[in-house]
């Protein structure tokens, strides 16, 4: 896809906008560096003709001092449009960054699990370099040297006409040749980035399995595929390369045929007697001159065709639409009542929030097919979920239970709305999540899974994902309230000390720590325990048992798990298979029913800890 002129101009419009005073002073300084590369040759040519013609020393040393002096300015306006074009152009590149990073974490799971971190990356932060030169120089070089050439053709025809539009008609039909030309390598330049966002993908997922790759002596493999995918970026960047200096090449060429006329039609002149040497070397000059401009703008379009790959690729992130429409502006207001109706009904709290409840009506859901879930239903199943039906009253604690696959994961995120139900709704405090503001919901629903993510940060950033407003008081409340006390002082450091990651860091026990803290702080109605305790070590899992507790106190719960100890807290237990529910109940009625599926996997499981 090659992007048209409208996309360009709205991109540069749009990021060059905030910088409007600094790209009209680079403007200028460029101006006054093509006036006084005007200037100079004038002034070199009346030095010659003067001294030629025996004239006074005086002039000669002031004009030479002259030509000195405007060249040192000219060379200081050169430097100094050279620092503001890299500062236009990184403050553009990286505010595009940011609208482009920001628009990516609104997209829907299904987008993530397409697309790899690595390949993430290579587009946000690759693609986008690709453009930095068209942010801050592209327009201000073409311009430029437009005028520059203008201005040599202007004071050519003032010395001769016939110079004027022979150096006139060359410049024309160089032009010309590199606007047709200025296309040509942007679908090669597509494929080379697309070819190094696919490298970097398989980089960033070796790398991540490093451990599983030695241990399963799967080294060779790795070189071989890291060897084909290099091999592929490295050809598409050549071909793409030799595409786009070919317009540098064609602009070569016809530099030369123009020197060569020049210089036929210079020494013709100074022959007959029409112009002087001083004149000569002027037009001889200005023609050498015009190569600058010439190759400039050659060059231009060359690193303009790598950023139409680029602006391809970004624009096509932008038109990427989420799957999950955010709540009418109308439905704001409503959810708030909501959770205000809930804070009051749940009586007197510190929490903002409340118990809220939770009703599952219908629910048919299926994961997109092109999205598979972590978490697939059984071969024979189309659906993770269906005709799910459920209703947790606030405060109240479910236990769910299930086999892999049977759609205890899929609940969590449906009630995140990280995917929307097929059929059906899910609703929180009475109003079903697609009205409420995906901000707001996910405030209000706490999730710790059994995969916590650390961040190479320090403790009270890894606590607080990053929420600098969080006072230290909160947060040392918070590790009290929850009994790992003992726990924060192991690790024998202040909160502004880093955390951490890998192997060299928190056991997976101790991640979990973290991520119930991180719960804590944040004060959500609803919590759900997806599997949090099935890596725990018996040292990590007496801070555990109390810090659920304390967790699933004056909130709504629903604990996931494989383990029965884990549901011994719920005040209902509902098993799911295949997406169905099989039983559900009263916790303590269906431990005392020997016809229970709950009382038989008690039974089942008194039997292995007897063995």
């Amino acid at each position: 896809m090659r992007p048209s002129a409208r996309i360009y101009l709205r991109l540069l419009i749009r990021y060059l906008r905030p910088q409007l005073g600094q790209a009209l002073l680079l403007l200028f300084v460029l101006c006054a560096n093509i006036l006084l590369q005007l200037i100079n040759p004038l002034i070199m040519r009346r030095l010659l003709d003067s001294a030629l013609a025996g004239g006074p020393v005086e002039l000669l040393t002031r004009l030479a001092l002259m030509f000195i002096a405007i060249a040192v300015v000219q060379q200081t306006a050169a430097v100094g449009s050279t620092v503001l074009a890299e500062n236009v152009g990184w403050r553009a590149t990286n505010a595009l960054r940011r609208d482009l990073a920001r628009h990516c974490l609104r997209l829907d799971l299904s987008f993530h699990q397409q697309h790899t971190p690595g390949e993430m990356i290579e587009r946000i932060d690759g693609d986008i370099n690709a453009m930095a030169r068209f942010f801050s120089q592209f327009v201000v070089q073409i311009l430029g040297n437009i005028f520059l050439l203008i201005g040599v053709i202007v004071v050519l025809c003032r010395e001769d006409l016939r110079v004027g539009a022979a150096i006139g008609l060359f410049v024309v039909i160089t032009l010309i040749a590199l606007l047709r030309l200025r296309n040509l390598a942007v679908p090669f330049w597509q494929r080379s980035r697309e070819a190094s966002a696919r490298f970097f993908g398989f980089v960033e997922e070796r790398l991540a399995g490093t451990e599983d790759i030695r241990a399963s002596n799967a080294r060779a493999f790795t070189l071989y595929r890291f060897h084909q995918l290099m091999r592929t970026f490295w050809q598409t960047t050549v071909r793409a390369e030799l595409l786009g200096f070919s317009m540098i090449n064609v602009a070569w060429l016809l530099f030369s045929v123009g020197n060569a006329v020049a210089f036929v039609v210079g020494a013709s002149l100074f022959l007959s007697g029409a112009l002087t040497i001083g004149t000569v070397y002027l037009i001889f000059h200005y023609t050498n001159l015009i190569a600058q401009p010439i190759q400039r703008i050659a060059q231009e379009f060359e690193q303009f065709q790598r950023a139409g790959a680029g602006v391809a690729r970004v624009q096509e992130l932008f038109e990427t639409e989420s799957r999950l429409a955010e709540a009418p502006a109308a439905a704001v207001g409503a959810a708030s009542a909501a959770v205000g109706a809930a804070s009051a009904a749940g009586g007197d709290r510190a929490g903002p929030a409340g118990a809220l409840a939770v009703e599952f009506k219908q629910v048919r859901f299926s994961y997109p097919t092109d999205a598979p879930p972590e978490e697939s239903s059984s071969e024979h199943e189309r659906f993770a979920l269906d005709g799910f039906q459920l209703r947790l009253e606030p405060h109240e604690v479910l236990g769910l239970l299930g086999r892999t696959g049977s759609g205890k994961t899929s609940l969590a995120r449906l009630l995140l709305r990280l995917y929307d139900v097929d059929r059906g709704s899910v609703l929180v405090a009475g109003r079903d999540v697609r009205l409420w503001p995906l901000r707001r919901l996910r405030s209000q629903v706490g999730v710790v899974t059994q995969d916590v993510q650390l961040f190479a940060a320090s403790i009270r950033d890894n606590l607080t994902f990053f929420d600098r407003s969080v006072p230290d008081v909160r947060i040392k409340e918070a590790i009290d309230e929850l009994g790992l006390a003992p726990w924060y002082a192991s690790l024998g450091e202040s909160l502004d000390a880093p955390l951490q990651v890998g192997s060299g860091g928190l056991s997976a026990g101790e991640a979990q720590l973290v991520a119930f803290t991180r719960i804590f702080l944040r004060d959500p109605g609803v919590i759900v325990l997806d599997e949090a305790s099935s890596r725990l070590d018996p040292a990590t899992d007496a801070y555990l048992e109390s810090a659920v507790d304390r967790l699933l106190t004056d909130r709504t719960g629903i604990l996931i798990a494989h383990r029965l100890s884990t549901v011994q807290r719920a005040d209902r237990i509902l098993i799911l298979e295949s997406g169905r529910i099989r039983e559900q109940g009263d916790r303590n009625a269906l431990a005392s029913d020997p016809s229970s599926r709950y009382h038989h996997l008690l039974k089942l499981g008194e039997q292995e800890l007897e063995t």
